[in-house]
């Protein structure tokens, strides 16, 4: 499975930042995005390998499909590897500098597969249409919460009967007791990969006001409650979870 380029070492919250602010996607963090994803987050090269095979077990010919929050393009390419090369993707971010990145990314590795590449905010109306699969991987958790089952309805509208949503966010545990535990947990996994007391912190922090977590189970339920029918969890790791939600 390959990413595109070479990654640059995520230093962004390194040094000691006097006055926080809220986090954003700009250029500073997309320098060194593909670092922090796999870094921040437990299995990330697994799961993407998970998406690409999931989606090419859904994936039609004639249809699109969606990437919402497309980033540096990273689960584009994964999916490529495995989709008939004829079927267009569509990349979707609200960051201009990320989508500057996912197009020198998917020249950079060869990419010939019909795609788009569009700037919009996922909060406001997003058009989807002839879908057989929509990913969404840590994306919706940054979607305000008064938009998510907005988003969520236009996506089943768009999708075509037995298409399918991957969803992958950071959630809260069912219980505050657990919630607890698994955020140590999940903060020694950073440790291991060479993040500092200051650097978890400091994301900590600017990261508290726009990633806002729901609880598994409530996620499944605005699945349903959007139009979905089945919902299939396909991973889970302590705060971690990724959700198969089909089109009825």
């Amino acid at each position: 499975m390959s990413s595109g380029p070479v990654e640059v070492k995520d230093e962004v919250f390194k040094e000691e930042i006097q006055k926080a602010s809220d986090f954003k996607f700009g250029e500073k963090v997309v320098k060194v995005f593909d670092d922090m994803v796999n870094r921040s987050v437990p299995f990330y090269e697994e799961m993407q390998r998970m998406i690409g095979e999931i989606a090419a077990d859904h994936a039609l010919k004639g249809t699109n499909i969606y990437d919402l929050g497309c980033s540096t393009g990273t689960t584009m390419i994964n999916m490529n590897e495995h989709i008939d090369p004829s079927i267009q993707f569509i990349g979707i971010d609200d960051s201009k500098e990320m989508l500057t990145k996912c197009r020198s990314k998917l020249k950079e590795v060869g990419f010939t597969r019909p795609f788009k590449l569009e700037e919009a905010d996922l909060n406001q109306k997003v058009h989807i249409e002839n879908a057989s699969v929509v990913v969404l991987c840590l994306t919706l958790q940054f979607v305000r919460p008064i938009y998510r089952e907005k988003l969520l309805k236009r996506i089943v509208e768009g999708l075509q009967p037995g298409g399918i949503l991957i969803l992958v966010e950071k959630i809260l545990a069912e219980e505050n007791s657990y919630n607890r535990d698994f955020i140590k947990y999940y903060y020694d996994m950073k440790r291991r990969h060479s993040y500092s007391e200051m650097e978890i912190s400091q994301k900590r922090e600017a990261l508290e006001n726009i990633l806002i977590p729901y609880k598994l189970s409530e996620n499944i339920l605005m699945l349903k409650e959007a139009g979905f029918g089945h919902c299939e969890v396909f991973f889970k790791w302590y705060n971690f979870s990724g959700i198969i939600a089909e089109k009825k």
